[in-house]
């Protein structure tokens, strides 16, 4: 059970990366970029080619991982999103659709179509503590996870560039008159957002594995992270991405942990095997929607693109 909540805990870490980048460019934008999941898909493809050259372990190659996501994300920002700014909202919304089919395209040209297994963050194995034995990657997803998101609360919360880049999320206008570069801010964002997508993608490369037609799924997983803890909100968006991956890991082991219910109900097992889990989360989507359409957090930006 030990193993289980770390697991939970671990995947909604990785989870949490992806919808706070994925809100931070919602909020400053206005927009929503659908080539987010892309990116986890570039970011695990670079460490895991990083990881097999150098024979490093992702921590050691996660600040080139995270330098080059931040290149690519301000690439995308100005390809896709500033030629289109005043425009309505549904023309960002699909020219980041073709953006996200060229990273992946680009991805397969380049690595090939096989999947790839990134570096462990530091290294493979289990950890006892006590009676528990508890995976190390499982326990280095949650470490980098939180010192991740707390740079980014330190840069975004003590720093002028933070200041900043919160200011152009909550008025452009009024940040644009009082001095502030918006085109520049907006740029930083999505590198920002980019580099915390990577960061997701080392970690999925490893935890799992990495293919270039990765990057729908993750974009679904995100955007029902997003929209369940609350259209805009940061705090809603982790929050949103732990409950999508408590239906992925605790929902799926149910029949373990009630093997009681198993022998009640001998179809208990299928109902709660890994695919329904994925039907469950979906209809738990449904339900945040139909009796709480703002959200757990609320919205923190009142538009949905």
């Amino acid at each position: 059970m030990t193993q289980l909540l770390l697991n939970t805990l671990s995947l909604g870490a990785a989870y949490s990366l992806l919808a706070i980048g994925f809100v931070l460019v919602l909020n400053a934008t206005g927009a929503v970029n659908l080539a987010h999941g892309s990116f986890v898909v570039v970011g695990g493809f670079l460490a895991a080619s990083l990881g097999a050259m150098l024979k490093l372990p992702g921590a050691i190659v996660l600040p080139v991982v995270l330098s080059g996501m931040m290149l690519i994300g301000g690439l995308l920002s100005l390809a896709a999103y500033y030629p289109l700014r005043n425009r309505p909202a549904v023309s960002v919304f699909i020219s980041t659709i073709s953006m996200g089919a060229i990273l992946e395209t680009a991805t397969l040209l380049v690595f090939g179509p096989s999947p790839r297994v990134g570096p462990p963050i530091l290294s493979g194995g289990s950890l006892r503590v006590g009676d528990a034995v508890l995976n190390v990657q499982s326990l280095s997803t949650i470490v980098l996870a939180i010192a991740l998101v707390a740079l980014q609360y330190v840069i975004f919360s003590r720093t002028v560039l933070g200041k900043r880049l919160r200011a152009v999320a909550e008025d452009r206008e009024m940040a644009t008159a009082l001095g502030v570069n918006v085109n520049v801010m907006i740029l930083i964002t999505f590198g920002i957002s980019a580099a915390l997508a990577g960061a997701a993608g080392l970690i999925f490369a490893n935890t799992f594995y990495i293919t270039p037609g990765d990057g729908e799924a993750y974009m679904i997983k995100t955007y029902v992270a997003a929209t369940m803890g609350g259209w805009g909100s940061l705090r809603g968006a982790v929050a949103g991405a732990f409950l999508v991956a408590a239906f992925e890991v605790l929902v799926p082991s149910l029949p373990v942990i009630l093997p009681w219910a198993v022998g009640a109900l001998p179809s208990f097992g299928a109902l709660f095997s890994p695919t329904a889990s994925t039907i469950w989360l979906y209809l738990a989507f449904l339900v945040v929607l139909f009796f709480r359409p703002q959200g757990l957090f609320g919205e923190a930006v009142q538009q949905r693109a």
